[in-house]
């Protein structure tokens, strides 16, 4: 869909409504109310057959009967009534029509919806909803909510799944003095949804910032490109329901739209350039921070305070959001010791002590903002006895002035009683990023620093590796002749080594007397691991023996398996004993991919060994992924430190880590009928020795 198809959703030049009402509260009667007293310009056309005017415009009968093209139609009659009324839109050459009422998908009647979508796009017609309460954009002067009389215009797009909460989001950004460019509601996503609302606020000139609250996603690919060309343009902030299993199913009842795994999602948006906030709070005060505020460009950031207390508690968040706090001390001492007190500090935090006055505040960020050195400023204060309270206001003012025009990025915490919070509101009403607490103040331009920085990275293309594909799928044909859903833990081996992965020598003992054999061939010590097709978690089922050093030892494992599995699972059907070298000690990590129903395949890095599922120390990517994201991955787990070297141990081999995140990916993208693959544990060596990838578990599909 083209940027000027698009439009015509948000800047139609024409609005036909079709269940107009003449009596105060209803639906109909709202949106042409709202189209009136939102100064809209172009043509309405009320439908109602039992009435002659409504709001001063002529009302038709029924949209055939209006005389011009229709770009937008609006439907607010009940759902009995909603297919008929898109035959007749259709009919008329509309091609966009937002519907507003419910009680189709969201309550199970999919039949309705999906005929109501293919008589449209039959027609050459867009439906956005069912279930929505409208769309409002700032360019156009076109409210066609049923909600919201009077929208405050401004510069930040918000885009919301849920209705109820969209509703209440207007009353919210009203309070608070944020101005939107586009407020649109998705509701059911039955055709048009979030990607394709994203393609007119990308270029929407007078969006700087865009709010999009989510509850799932149904087509993740479009989702993932669309958002990827959002984010090179402007900060988009993501609200996100269901992140709990519970919360899951209950956005899942509520839109009729199933939340993805919420840790996919997560990292899928995170890959994408986006930030994803925890609260409505957090989400309003990012997006209007970085719709308004100068974006910090550089590394140099300064604390200024009067308590140390709170200054500590902006120094923690700095790091949570990964601000670097500037300590060159000859700069700080040349600019800070005229108005810090000896028994204060010109280290960073910059305290100017408890006794500081407004006069000393302004000093102290005159100082900031002429400090070449010095790109962002987080100004903190805590209300004191001695502090002319009556200048805070007029202070911040001054001193945002300031660093504004030389574009330095500036955040406030004020912290205090009644008056602290009177000079807030006032603050935030002209626009003055200021807050009553030093997480919100240091969030929001933390946010908007890591947005500058994924503007700044090079985003490379994708990288694959060389894989044997003919030789892999050959293996998959053989497993589902077989009638396997899983390959068994040769046919992995075999995987590895068809995509080039190392893997310890091993071998498919199918008698005791093979498995001795085996073992003192490869020379011990050996591992010994069950081969079977009913059993997929070997470990579980006593499956594996480590460090077999001697034939009386293979003889033992061997028996102790066999009667171990057949415990487990008595009907399991044994094919044999797997005989491997046994890997001398690295450092033990996971890789693996599995195909997610929303974003298609996504790869898989963390720490690995016994205990995965138990430590969750793993990171995700949706496909594809260059070199430098596979390395990102790698440093983003919390046990990356452990490849720099702890304990006297050297580095470890991390491009060999980095191949084989590539390889993998490339088997997902090469293998469509592998639908989840983990190498587990990839034992890791030393700087230039590789790793060993000593397991791995691959399932398949048709």
């Amino acid at each position: 869909m083209s940027r000027g198809e698009i439009k015509r959703l948000f800047e139609p030049e024409s609005v036909a409504v079709i269940g107009a009402s003449t009596t105060p509260g209803k639906i109909g009667y709202s949106v042409v109310r709202n189209l009136r007293n939102g100064g809209y310009e172009g043509k309405v056309y009320p439908i109602n057959p039992k009435a002659d005017e409504i709001w001063g415009y002529k009302v038709y009968a029924g949209i055939g009967k209006v005389e011009g093209p229709v770009d937008l139609t609006v439907i607010t009659v009940p759902a009995a009534l909603t297919y008929d009324s898109v035959k007749e839109a259709v009919a008329k050459g509309t091609k966009y029509i937002t519907i507003i009422t419910s009680g189709f998908g969201e309550v199970g009647d999919y039949e309705t919806e999906n005929k109501i979508v293919a008589c449209a796009n039959e027609g050459g017609a867009r439906i956005l909803g069912p279930n929505i309460f409208g769309v409002f954009s700032a360019a156009g002067k076109c409210n066609t909510t049923f909600s919201a009389n009077n929208i405050l215009p401004g510069n930040v797009a918000i885009l919301t799944q849920s209705g109820a909460l969209g509703i209440a989001m207007i009353g919210k950004t009203a309070a608070a003095n944020i101005g939107l460019s586009v407020m649109a509601s998705i509701g059911n996503k039955s055709d048009l949804d979030e990607a394709d609302c994203l393609e007119y606020v990308i270029r929407d000139d007078s969006t700087k910032a865009i709010l999009m609250y989510v509850e799932g996603i149904k087509d993740g690919i479009r989702f993932m490109d669309a958002l990827r060309r959002a984010t090179a343009v402007k900060p988009v902030i993501i609200l996100k329901a269901g992140r709990s299993q519970r919360g899951a199913m209950a956005a899942a009842s509520h839109t009729g739209s199933l939340a993805g795994s919420d840790e996919i999602f997560d990292a899928v948006i995170k890959q994408c350039g986006a930030a994803r906030a925890e609260t409505l709070e957090e989400a309003f005060n990012w997006c209007n921070f970085a719709a308004n505020t100068p974006p910090p460009k550089k590394h140099n950031f300064v604390i200024i305070t009067n308590g140390g207390g709170i200054g500590v508690m902006a120094t923690d968040a700095c790091e949570t959001y990964n601000i670097p706090l500037y300590d060159d001390q000859n700069v700080l001492k040349e600019a800070f010791t005229p108005m810090t007190p000896a028994f204060g500090s010109v280290k960073n935090p910059i305290d100017i002590t408890g006794g500081a006055t407004s006069t000393d505040y302004n000093l102290a960020l005159a100082a900031s903002a002429a400090t070449k050195e010095v790109e962002g400023v987080m100004a903190l204060y805590c209300e004191t006895a001695t502090f002319d309270t009556e200048n805070l206001t007029p202070m911040v003012k001054e001193t945002y002035k300031k660093h504004k025009e030389l574009g330095k990025a500036i955040v406030y915490a004020l912290v205090g009683g009644e008056l602290v919070s009177d000079s807030i509101r006032a603050l935030q009403k002209d626009g003055i990023p200021a807050y009553s607490d030093v997480m919100h103040a240091v969030s929001s331009l933390g946010v908007s620093y890591n947005y500058q920085n994924y503007i700044a990275k090079k985003h490379d293309a994708a990288d694959w590796a060389k894989i044997d594909t003919a030789g892999i799928n050959s293996i998959i044909d053989r497993a589902l002749a077989d009638g396997r859903s899983f390959l068994l833990a040769n046919e992995g081996s075999d995987v590895m080594k068809a995509a080039g992965v190392a893997i310890p020598g091993s071998e498919v003992a199918p008698s005791l007397e093979k498995a001795i054999e085996l073992a003192e061939k490869m020379g011990y010590p050996v591992v010994m691991k069950v081969v079977s097709r009913d059993i997929l978690h070997k470990s579980d089922a006593g499956g594996v023996i480590l460090g077999v050093k001697h034939k009386d030892d293979v003889i033992a494992g061997y028996d102790t398996i066999i009667k171990n599995c057949k415990k487990h699972n008595p009907k399991a059907v044994i094919d044999g004993i797997e005989v491997t070298e046994m890997v001398s000690a690295g450092t033990e990590f996971i890789v693996g991919g599995r195909r997610d129903p929303a974003f298609g395949p996504v790869v898989m890095f963390g720490l690995g060994g016994v205990y995965v599922e138990v430590m969750k120390d793993v990171v995700f990517r949706a496909l594809p992924i260059s070199r430098d994201e596979a390395r990102s991955m790698v440093d983003s787990i919390k046990a990356a430190k452990l490849l720099s070297g702890v304990r006297g141990q050297a580095k470890r081999d991390v491009n060999s880590i980095v191949d084989t995140i590539i390889k993998v990916s490339t088997i997902l993208n090469e293998c469509p009928r592998i639908t989840d693959i983990e190498v587990n544990p990839i034992v890791v060596y030393e700087e230039g020795k590789g790793l060993k990838a000593v397991d791995s578990r691959i399932m398949i599909a048709k």
